[in-house]
């Protein structure tokens, strides 16, 4: 990796710094480029290292300095994340925004039942998630400033037929957000939680999805993202439309949901 000059942060022109865990392709990728965008210095992890050099090496060309600062890493590695977090906090010089957005989802039939697929998808989408929140958490909470994102779904508000474990991972991810928004808020730091819906990315090709509506693209499900950070809301839906339709499904009595084939 070509390291290009970063300028030094000063109080009238502080460096902001983030963490983006998933950020080799897709939202991970347009969130990397909209924060670089916006004067972070980031730090973008993911498993396909080819992926993300390629992705930092045209985010710090297109800006001149260095913007991205790209780190090998699977999420299920647990044991590597605390000396790795260290290690990234000593090349960033600190954190102010930390997101996780590593998710899979396994194309699975009405028929069948896997625990192996099961148990990839709980160890990435909300173990993974746990390993890196839990010491970012403890850390912002010392501090008494920061932002914390996870990247949910809106898959994760009901138990689906298509996707039992699936939608329990993210279900448990949404969960797990809004009880350390509880914790952290008057410790004041902000925990946003992301429903996408559906978003043209891999994971949307690997589920075998057939029929999708509302599709947007991964800049977009960024900006919608970024505006949430600003804002420092805590629960948004993108695109905001699926707020609605998924406040009706949320109140489907189950013995009519249970009949749905979604």
């Amino acid at each position: 990796m070509s390291i290009l000059k970063t300028p030094p942060a000063t109080p009238l022109q502080p460096r902001r710094r983030a963490i983006v865990v998933g950020a080799s392709s897709g939202i991970g990728a347009a969130l990397t480029q909209k924060l670089a965008q916006e004067g972070y210095l980031v730090a973008a992890l993911a498993r396909r290292s080819d992926l993300l050099n390629n992705l930092c090496a045209d985010i710090n060309a297109a800006a001149g300095e260095t913007r991205a600062l790209p780190y090998e890493h699977d999420v299920t590695a647990l044991e590597k994340i605390p000396a790795l977090l260290q290690r990234i906090l000593t090349d960033l010089g600190g954190l102010d925004l930390f997101i996780y957005n590593s998710g899979i989802q396994r194309q699975v039939k009405l028929d069948e039942f896997d625990f192996a697929k099961d148990r990839e998808m709980l160890e990435t989408n909300t173990l993974g998630a746990m390993a890196w929140l839990n010491p970012v958490a403890a850390m912002f909470h010392h501090l008494g400033t920061g932002q914390i994102v996870g990247i949910s779904s809106v898959a994760g508000d009901r138990g689906r037929v298509g996707a039992p474990a699936y939608n329990t991972s993210k279900a448990a991810l949404s969960t797990y957000l809004e009880a350390l928004r509880n914790r952290l808020t008057r410790r004041g730091v902000n925990v946003i939680t992301i429903k996408p819906g559906f978003v043209k990315t891999d994971i949307l090709s690997a589920a075998g999805a057939k029929k999708t509506f509302w599709l947007i693209t991964p800049d977009q499900a960024a900006e919608g993202i970024w505006q949430a950070i600003k804002n420092r809301k805590q629960t948004v839906y993108v695109p905001g439309q699926w707020a609605l339709l998924m406040l009706i499904i949320r109140h489907i009595p189950s013995f009519i949901f249970r009949k749905l084939n979604f």
